[in-house]
């Protein structure tokens, strides 16, 4: 063993570094608009990530999360949905090293805000 594996102690990750890796890993994605609000029925005792449109549950060190988002115009949805479930799964998974159960999308709202500027 080397001595960096060795060192006492422990690294602990708050919820909200877990929201912001999934936001801004699902921004990223291609066809991504924006987030949109997590909808009512969100337990009011975690609430964590709500108004960014991430919902962030962890059950015995496996994170789910869920993600609402709004999609830009004239593409396939499901293809932009896997890319960001798999990005998001990811990133979370490399970066903080938890396993991940699930990563919901929830499309909300299709973005045509330019179209009908046009």
């Amino acid at each position: 063993m080397n001595e960096e594996t060795s060192l006492p102690g422990k690294t602990t990750v708050a919820p909200e570094v877990l929201v912001t890796i999934a936001r801004l890993e699902a921004l990223s994605v291609d066809g991504v608009s924006r987030m949109a609000p997590v909808p009512g029925g969100v337990n009011r005792f975690f609430r964590r990530g709500a108004n960014e449109g991430v919902r962030i549950q962890i059950e015995d060190e496996v994170v789910y999360v869920d993600l609402y988002l709004v999609l830009d115009q004239d593409l396939n949805i499901r293809e932009v949905s896997r890319n960001v479930q798999h990005r998001v799964a990811r990133a979370i998974r490399e970066m903080v090293g938890m396993d991940i159960g699930a990563v919901n999308v929830h499309i909300e709202d299709i973005d045509y805000a330019e179209k009908e500027e046009a």
